[in-house]
């Protein structure tokens, strides 16, 4: 018993444990680790940082070999010019020399026309002066209609050759230009994937792969210690607990640290840790102690490292 409740002298801080002046708590420095992972698995090609190495947003820390996605990438961007291709040629009518011969057709259609009207004319003349028969003139007529219909069939035809495919094929086209644009993006995802840089500022606390080590998928490669997930922890007493509040302003003072490092309460837990095994009568109540996050100023956190004890003062209000 004698251990347990030095262990929680030694925590909280308590009255009369010691000769530490109120508003004193002893902590430490606790980090979130940013654990740089791919989605996609595969061998490290090439590892650009070391335990210790300082990264910007944006350097390079490792890539995977990236063979597959590279090959990958390629047939979908054929995949895109194709359907583009097959889109842009229904979008068009026929060839400029399809297109002549249509027009020539038409030509000879419109001069087999006009022959056929001269010589009606013609015979229809013969008629009145009794040299023909009206037979003959019913036949010149059926020919004049025939080369009227024929010419307006090539028309027609001449009309249709200058458009382009039908509303539902270029509807298909295009959705299939879609679709091979939908499989390039992915594709490029898969790639990109491959390469991981630093999100934030931070110095390397780990490598865990090496290169030619296979990396599974969302497996760590490198762990990153950035100075914005700093926070130092500390414990209080529930006797204290009502003198804290969050955004309250503290002082953290650690051995090598020179003058104390400002920081601001951003966590008070909401239940009781580290307590004894009693009931909470009126003479234990003071074993119960709370765990209390501060997060330093962004200017002094590189100067802490996860681990090192901490003394924590409250700022007077």
């Amino acid at each position: 018993m004698k251990t347990f409740l030095s262990s929680i002298c030694l925590l909280a801080g308590l009255h009369g444990c010691g000769e530490k002046a109120p508003g004193y708590f002893p902590g430490y420095v606790e980090a979130d680790y940013v654990r740089l992972a791919s989605p996609v698995g595969g061998t490290v090609a090439k590892l650009f940082v070391q335990r210790g190495s300082e990264l910007e947003p944006g350097d390079p820390v490792f890539v995977l070999e990236q063979d597959s996605e590279r090959a990958a990438r390629q047939e979908a961007a054929a995949r895109v010019q194709r359907a583009r291709s097959t889109l842009a040629d229904l979008e068009k009518g026929r060839r400029p020399e399809e297109l002549a011969v249509a027009r020539q057709q038409l030509a000879q259609a419109e001069a087999a026309l006009s022959l056929s009207q001269a010589e009606l004319a013609r015979e229809a003349r013969l008629l009145e002066a009794k040299f023909v028969a009206p037979a003959r003139l019913d036949q010149l007529r059926a020919a004049v209609r025939r080369d009227r219909a024929r010419v307006a069939e090539l028309v027609s035809q001449l009309q249709v050759a200058r458009l382009g495919a039908r509303a539902d094929e270029l509807a298909v086209a295009r959705h299939d230009v879609e679709a091979a644009q939908a499989q390039l993006a992915q594709a490029e995802w898969q790639l990109a994937r491959k390469a991981v840089s630093a999100p934030v500022r931070a110095r390397v606390a780990d490598v865990l792969y090496r290169e030619g080590e296979l990396a599974p998928p969302g497996a760590a490669v490198a762990s990153l210690l950035a100075p914005e997930f700093l926070r130092a922890r500390f414990f209080v007493p529930q006797a204290a607990l009502g003198a804290l509040a969050l955004g309250d302003k503290v002082t953290l003072a650690c051995d090598g640290c020179g003058q104390p490092v400002a920081a601001t309460i951003s966590h008070i837990a909401r239940e009781a840790e580290y307590t004894a095994p009693l009931i909470y009568s009126r003479e234990n109540r003071a074993a119960l102690v709370f765990m209390v996050e501060a997060t330093p100023a962004p200017e002094a956190a590189p100067k802490l490292h996860p681990g090192q004890p901490l003394e924590i003062r409250l700022a007077p209000r």
